[in-house]
């Protein structure tokens, strides 16, 4: 029997009501943490009474919600080219504040954040621009100073007058309403970005996207209680940064990130039992980063068939000891001071040890189930579970992998309902599945930032075979806009394949020409296929690869990326 097209998530989770107005919101930032300022900048601007007090011009019951963000970006400097480069983003608001309530509002922020006076267009902790309010076409200027655009100090136009010749701001909106029609202009704005990056000079450095790790267990960038977030806005530890479109020239190579992996568990499908004790854990990290690892993803819960259950506490006992000693908690280890200050990823589908995890120095999580727990198909608890993850993630500012799953690895591997697909039906399915979760924890009230978002296609979860091999030949198509309206359209994509038991499907099948009868292996013979795997992996512009082996696979990673990145 075919399967059936599951219920949306979103059926499950609360049905707000729009307020009455809309805006897109820029925020550029040069100075200090960009990344924390523009994260404190979006938890002031949710807060009107916070900023303003009980001020009359905010009217009864002031609200903005956010509702979507953009991707990220870190663009060169436009105008005034001796400074530092920016970071650049926008979100989407819905407010039930006027326009001119809500500029009071931004530039409230930008003091508090840090903005100072400065030169015009230059550089500045935090800016904020009102991009677009409703279809509104709105200037405050007097009639005889509308001739250039020289002086707007407290003054108002919306549109934005510059936003069509500058794709630090076309492209991030291209990103939440690509179809949103310019109010003046009366064209797309995907029209608009297209215009603009085809008429780029062709020694203009393109638009990189960029994901930004927080620090932990340091001291927050800023210790104001901010109401709606448990925690403070941490500190940035680094970001990692990849190309703004598949088609955009590159100046320099592209990079693939490798994710080490090390389960502290006894059951492993692979790798169980080999690091499941400080010392072991602590070689293993020390020799991943060594050989060139940008992250160790710490797990303390099997995802095998067959693994034994694992408690709430068991798996916080195995996980959170292995981050604390990696940070240096434990003197006596003998922790590199490389390994000290590499970035961890908890591998965890459950809040509680998510929360305790980055709170003892993770930087990222890594969800095998995206927020919606083993529960197939979506029910409520599904979406009761994504609103908590969605929770934990949002107030600790934390990046996460969310990957396409249906429950059971073993199970659910039919994808007859995506038959009409153009491509393949597993890769429709994929896009379906996942971009609805995606979606949700992206988009609406308390949705997390776009730019924390990496995207998993689940190899070896919920596939057969062929399934699999489809998946790595065209993985790139799972996140390229060329599918209309494709919800994973420029997310970056995490792949893992190390080791996996379909690789052992194929090392098992004879030859149909040859003498080879096929073997049958377990996870660690599997390496050398991994290797062919990876090397796909590259090709199809992963932007990381999770491996268990990471000396012989980051040599396989720098040759793939010297001929495809």
């Amino acid at each position: 029997m075919a399967a059936q097209a599951t219920k949306s998530i979103a059926c499950f989770l609360p049905d707000y009501p729009p307020l009455p107005h809309t805006a897109a919101i820029a925020l550029g930032s040069n100075l200090g943490d960009r990344f924390a300022n523009i994260e404190h900048a979006l938890r002031l601007l949710e807060n009107p009474l916070h900023l303003l007090g009980s001020s009359s011009i905010l009217g009864r019951d002031p609200q903005i919600v956010i509702v979507d963000t953009s991707f990220l970006y870190e663009t060169a400097p436009m105008y005034v080219t001796d400074q530092p480069s920016f970071i650049n983003c926008a979100c989407m608001i819905q407010t039930t504040v006027e326009v001119g309530t809500l500029l009071v509002l931004l530039k409230k922020i930008e003091v508090i954040v840090g903005r100072v006076p400065s030169i015009r267009n230059g550089p500045r902790a935090v800016d904020l621009d009102i991009l677009l309010f409703d279809q509104e076409v709105i200037d405050t200027r007097p009639t005889d100073s509308k001739k250039d655009l020289d002086d707007l100090v407290g003054e108002l136009i919306v549109p934005h007058p510059r936003m069509q010749e500058r794709e630090f701001v076309l492209r991030p909106l291209n990103d939440m309403i690509p179809d949103a029609i310019h109010p003046q202009i009366k064209e797309p704005i995907k029209a608009l970005l297209q215009r603009l990056t085809e008429a780029r000079p062709k020694d203009e450095p393109p638009m990189r996207k960029v994901i930004p790790f927080p620090r932990y267990p340091h001291a927050p960038a800023s210790t104001e209680a901010i109401p709606g977030f448990a925690q403070p806005v941490p500190l940035t530890a680094t970001h990692w940064t990849f190309p703004s479109s598949s088609s955009d020239r590159q100046t320099a190579p592209r990079k693939t990130y490798i994710m080490a992996t090390l389960n502290a568990t006894p059951d492993s499908f692979s790798d169980g039992s080999e690091h499941n004790t400080i010392p072991t854990a602590v070689s293993y990290a020390n020799s991943s980063v060594a050989l060139g690892a940008d992250i160790i993803d710490v797990g303390g819960y099997s995802t095998r068939p067959g693994a034994a259950f694992v408690s709430e506490e068991e798996e916080i006992n195995r996980v959170v000891p292995v981050i604390q000693v990696i940070r240096g908690a434990n003197s006596s280890a003998e922790v590199n001071p490389k390994t000290k200050e590499a970035l961890i990823s908890v591998d965890t589908f459950r809040w509680k040890v998510a929360e305790e995890a980055v709170l003892a120095g993770a930087n990222c999580i890594n969800d095998v189930y995206s927020f919606t727990g083993p529960e197939y198909p979506p029910a409520q608890a599904s979406a009761d579970h994504l609103i908590t993850m969605r929770r934990v993630a949002r107030d600790l500012a934390v990046p996460v992998v969310l990957m396409h799953s249906r429950g059971h690895a073993g199970s659910n591997k039919d994808y007859d309902s995506y038959a009409n697909a153009v491509d393949s039906p597993v890769l429709e399915g994929i896009r379906v599945e996942l971009g609805d979760k995606v979606n949700a924890i992206v988009k609406g009230r308390n949705g997390l930032r776009r730019w924390f978002v990496l995207v998993d296609p689940g190899v070896g979860f919920s596939k057969s075979l062929e399934d699999n091999l489809e998946l790595l030949r065209h993985a790139s198509l799972i996140t390229e806009p060329t599918h209309a309206h494709n919800p994973l359209a420029g997310y970056p994509q995490l792949i893992g394949t190390s080791r996996k038991s379909f690789l052992g499907v194929v090392l098992a099948s004879p030859s149909v020409d040859g003498t080879y009868e096929g073997r049958q292996t377990e996870g660690r013979d599997r390496v050398w296929a991994t290797a062919a795997a990876i090397s796909c992996a590259v090709q199809q512009k992963a932007t990381v690869i999770r491996v268990h082996d990471v000396q012989e696979m980051g040599d396989v990673v720098r040759v793939a990326s010297a001929l495809w990145g």
